[in-house]
């Protein structure tokens, strides 16, 4: 299971997930990052680092978040 993340990080895009993504698998849009799900080694470093807790391992993904598992696989294909 690969980490996602949701909408707590649009229009803040926070970047010390991306410095510390071991696989470099997080990916920066116009309004918020997104983790590229074929590549998450499911390390957790990003969430660690996530100031507004806007990540989320797939399983643990809040019931009103889950269009975002397919938010992130969609624009990081």
């Amino acid at each position: 299971m690969a980490y996602v993340i949701t909408s707590r990080c649009v229009g803040e895009k926070w970047e010390a997930c991306i410095e510390v993504c071991p696989v470099n698998c997080i990916l920066e849009g116009a309004n918020m990052c997104y983790i590229n799900p074929e590549i998450c080694i499911d390390c957790g470093a990003c969430q660690e680092v996530c100031p507004s807790d806007a990540i989320f391992k797939e399983e643990d993904v809040p019931e009103e978040e889950r269009d975002y598992i397919r938010i992130n696989r969609e624009y990081t294909k």
